[in-house]
């Protein structure tokens, strides 16, 4: 998708380090045209070749700021102010499931980003000092399309496909998949918002495509398969992160980038942002290297809110009763790897018990407290799970910034099934809640949340497209 001027700034957080917030500014160019340089306080900070694609080049600049005050930057004749002061009362904002399956690059720009325009409102009202992408930043599943060895993805692929095809469908799935983002940043209200705001992401399985990691191994690991990761990988690294292969920042937990996992430290508040879909399979959510740098964050010494990413919702309702009905019923079995890729999937059960023992294991930790950030779901939610110290674990979920809501009644289904409760470890029951202001413990509609620090005291709100901002709810 050619372009035919600059744009960005798209703003990252690349680490909070040594008191200073290191950024990362990214561009999207037209070949041919340079970028002018940043102005951070009375230094220009030159803008970088990034990664280049057949309709434009990406540019990068980094620079640092402090986290003890608020702050600026200028480009091209514009200043953008930071709320970059972490030190005090801050806000986040939280969104997730950022388009839909089928057509998403055709929909009414206004239409789809009405969540964004509003979230752009309440920046202007109480900026935010971070802006939490919770996965499926793209959907980039029609990205497949229009190409002979992936038309078909992923119910016919062909067995063995020659070196130089497959060379041809990373580079017909590369600019796919950056159109998707190209196009993104090309809506006025999201572009203001991420100028200001930076970025800290976790991707899902629509920023490779639908189901990736749940699929079946004859899929994933063909020679089709891999490429189409490899692709996303390098978009998603690219565009959500700033970064390339080989560069990551010091957030990331592993350099070789095998899995994306990430930690960020500031006064009082960490944010822990697992990878939940690069080392997926049908078997697992995370491979021995994930596992252990989750493990190493909850034994660490840290006092304060630990915020914890996940992009699958990890406190959620008896879903293997339902896993174990569709796969009994054949017109229902297309739907099985949507449920393979819950944690709460018969599949995954043990894995969801280590988690939710790595959770316990910091929310029953003396000065510490955690809550869960998550999304996937296309509706919004929340849940607790009781911890010996009687302060509950929370779990916030909101989804569908822009996705619009599935049908009322699988919300109504969903609140019927939580009834049921779950307790995968003794002694912690789980609990769907309302959020305040809702009559239904799910609710279809678009979303997204906001976490608020006051003085010591944390809370939540969620902003609604239909309904409004909910009352706030102490956390």
């Amino acid at each position: 998708m050619p372009i035919d001027r600059i744009l960005g700034p798209l703003l990252i957080l690349d680490d909070i380090a040594d008191g200073q917030m290191h950024l990362a500014a990214i561009f999207v160019a037209p070949h041919g045209q340079t970028v002018p340089p940043l102005r951070v306080g009375d230094r220009d900070i030159p803008c970088q070749p990034l990664l280049g694609y057949t309709a434009a080049q990406l540019f990068r600049a980094r620079f640092a700021v402090p986290t003890d005050a608020p702050s600026s930057y200028s480009w091209n004749g514009e200043t953008y102010d930071l709320a970059s002061d972490l030190t005090g009362d801050l806000r986040l904002a939280y969104a997730s499931c950022n388009g839909e399956e089928h057509g998403d690059m055709d929909r009414d720009e206004d239409e789809r980003n009405v969540m964004w325009a509003h979230l752009a409102e309440e920046h202007r009202r109480a900026p935010f000092a971070l802006l939490l992408h919770g996965g499926d930043q793209v959907y980039a599943d029609e990205a497949t399309h229009g190409h002979p060895l992936s038309e078909d993805w992923p119910d016919k692929i062909p067995r063995d496909p020659l070196p130089h095809d497959i060379d041809d469908l990373r580079a017909h799935l590369r600019e796919g998949f950056a159109a998707r983002y190209i196009v993104q940043l090309q809506h006025p209200s999201y572009a203001w918002l991420v100028a200001r705001v930076p970025a800290l992401a976790q991707w899902d399985d629509h920023d490779i495509c639908d189901g990736w990691g749940s699929l079946p191994r004859s899929r994933t690991y063909s020679p089709v398969g891999q490429c189409l990761f490899e692709v996303a990988k390098e978009a998603t690294l690219a565009f959500q992160h700033g970064t390339v292969a080989g560069d990551l920042p010091a957030r990331f937990t592993d350099p070789d980038a095998y899995h994306l996992g990430w930690q960020v430290e500031a006064p009082g508040l960490r944010l822990l942002g697992p990878d939940l879909r690069g080392e997926r399979t049908r078997r697992q959510v995370m491979d021995e290297g994930g596992w252990q740098a989750v493990e190493a964050q909850a034994a660490a010494d840290f006092q304060g809110r630990t915020l914890v990413m996940s992009s699958v919702p990890l406190l959620g309702p008896r879903l293997s009763i339902l896993e174990a009905l569709m796969v009994a019923v054949p017109k229902m079995q297309k739907y099985e790897d949507d449920l393979r890729d819950q944690w709460q999937s018969r599949a995954h059960r043990d894995s969801w018990r280590r988690m939710l023992t790595l959770m316990m294991q910091m929310q029953e930790t003396d000065g510490q407290d955690v809550t869960i950030l998550s999304g996937e779901i296309h509706l919004a939610t929340r849940a607790e799970m009781a911890a010996r110290n009687g302060q509950p674990l929370h779990q916030l979920v909101a989804s569908g910034i822009t996705h619009r809501p599935p049908p009322k009644g699988w919300a109504l289904f969903l609140g019927a099934l939580s009834r049921l409760g779950e307790s995968p470890l003794p002694g912690h029951p789980i609990r769907i809640r309302r959020i305040p202001g809702q009559g239904l413990r799910y609710v279809a509609d678009r979303n997204a949340l906001v976490l608020e620090r006051n003085g010591d005291d944390w809370q939540a709100v969620w902003h609604f497209e239909t309904y409004g901002p909910s009352p706030a709810l102490a956390i």
